[in-house]
């Protein structure tokens, strides 16, 4: 059975912080649909659509009837261990400063036989299920899970690289005035959490929220403006090098569009805190992030966005905001890009609308402060790129992915939500 993780001893200031390394990251253009399914936890294979046998390795052609037309889709992950190895040296650093690497081959229910990491607690010739996960490469890749769950699986470490298990690290959560901050620190404090740093701004100025915060345990709370370039920089200079996971829950909301402001105030506020915000919570933290990804139990794993899912596409009613959270997104795929070469990973939880003041016109269902801490902590569990919150997000996607343009008109001819 798996080693439950403990507190990591105090570490030595003398001894060399470990340097980043990555597993190889070349795939086909074929085979970066697995890793588009990884971002999100979906299992997928191709499927031919002309003879329907699924195929793996990702291929251009069937390999039952020479189809080009192969769809990714996706499958039951249930199969059988048939052979396994344990790597104990490897040309590629990665993965020998990481030996020993369980690996082998699992024959699916579905047919093929795959080759996939295999976690500890699998027992030789059993059955498993699989589950596709974002390496620190940021490529989808396979671990063969026991069938049934055990005790601490998640602390594997095949498991730990390949999430961003909140588990022993530390936190910081940008906006304390958030009503969303509490129940995002208490989610952290119960997936296990060890220090949980919030942000404050106008500390001066009364925080609705501050005293469920001081409740919790292991929480402080710090002063960060994302609008004030000095106040980012001086937070990260006293914590950055403790910042495993930061989470960027700032946020700037206003109704309107273009036409129905007189101004661009609002809109520049928005940008301000949206899109600036998050640029100089990358600049000040990013760089000392980066370079702790292979730092052990605490290695820095991740940076989270909160986005409105109308960053995907704009709602008139909101069209301002929406706009800076599509500004938001573009500098998460940039940051996706920039932190590459570290491992660092970059995910993007998308929400519905929330159930707070600003939302009130438009109708339900609307998304609560503990949905959204449910849905971020998963996502961290489970290594996603991408998280959808909420019924609203879930369809949105589902009709951007159907059609962009059609999604387009629906939105703004009436038939939006």
């Amino acid at each position: 059975m798996t080693t439950p993780l403990t507190p990591p001893p105090r570490k030595n200031p003398e001894k060399r912080t470990v340097s980043p390394t990555l597993p190889p990251a070349m795939r086909s253009r074929a085979a970066m649909g697995m890793t588009a399914a990884a971002s999100e936890g979906r299992f997928a294979l191709q499927a031919c659509a002309e003879c329907g046998a699924p195929q793996y390795p990702a291929r251009d052609a069937c390999v039952g009837c020479l189809s080009p037309d192969l769809r990714w889709q996706d499958v039951s992950p249930n199969g059988k261990l048939l052979a396994e190895t344990t790597v104990r040296t490897s040309t590629n650093l990665y993965f020998r400063e990481r030996a020993p690497w369980r690996t082998g081959t699992v024959r699916l229910d579905v047919g093929p036989v795959i080759i996939c990491h295999i976690h500890g607690d699998v027992a030789p010739h059993a059955r498993v299920r699989l589950l596709n996960r974002l390496d620190r490469s940021g490529q989808g890749v396979l671990i063969a899970m026991p069938e049934h769950p055990t005790p601490d699986m998640q602390d594997d470490p095949e498991m730990r690289v390949l999430t961003s298990d909140p588990k022993l690290r530390r936190v910081l959560i940008a906006d304390g005035r958030n009503p969303n901050a509490p129940a995002i620190a208490a989610a952290l404090g119960r997936a296990g959490a060890t220090t949980i740093f919030v942000g404050e701004a106008e500390r001066w100025r009364p925080n609705p929220v501050q005293a469920a915060l001081l409740d919790l345990p292991g929480v402080s709370i710090l002063p960060l403006d994302v609008t004030d370039t000095a106040s980012v920089q001086e937070l990260a200079g006293e914590i950055g090098g403790k910042v495993d996971i930061l989470i960027n829950n700032a946020r700037f909301i206003r109704p309107g569009g273009v036409l129905s402001r007189g101004d661009t105030a609002f809109a520049a506020q928005e940008m301000e805190v949206n899109a600036l915000g998050l640029m100089r919570l990358a600049q000040a933290f990013g760089p000392g992030m980066c370079a702790r990804t292979a730092d052990g139990v605490n290695s820095a794993v991740a940076f989270v966005n909160v986005l409105s899912a109308h960053a995907l596409v704009s709602l008139p009613d909101y069209g301002s905001f929406a706009a800076s959270q599509a500004a938001a997104l573009s500098l998460s795929q940039c940051l996706r890009s920039e932190f590459r070469a570290s491992g660092l990973r970059v995910m993007n939880l998308f929400v519905g609308p929330t159930d707070d003041d600003w939302h009130q016109p438009l109708p339900p269902p609307k998304v609560t402060p503990k949905a959204i801490a449910a849905d971020l902590v998963r996502g961290l569990q489970d290594g996603l790129e991408d998280v959808f919150c909420g019924d609203v997000a879930k369809e949105l996607v589902e009709r951007f992915r159907a059609g962009p343009k059609v999604l387009e008109r629906e939105m703004t001819m009436g038939g939006g939500s």
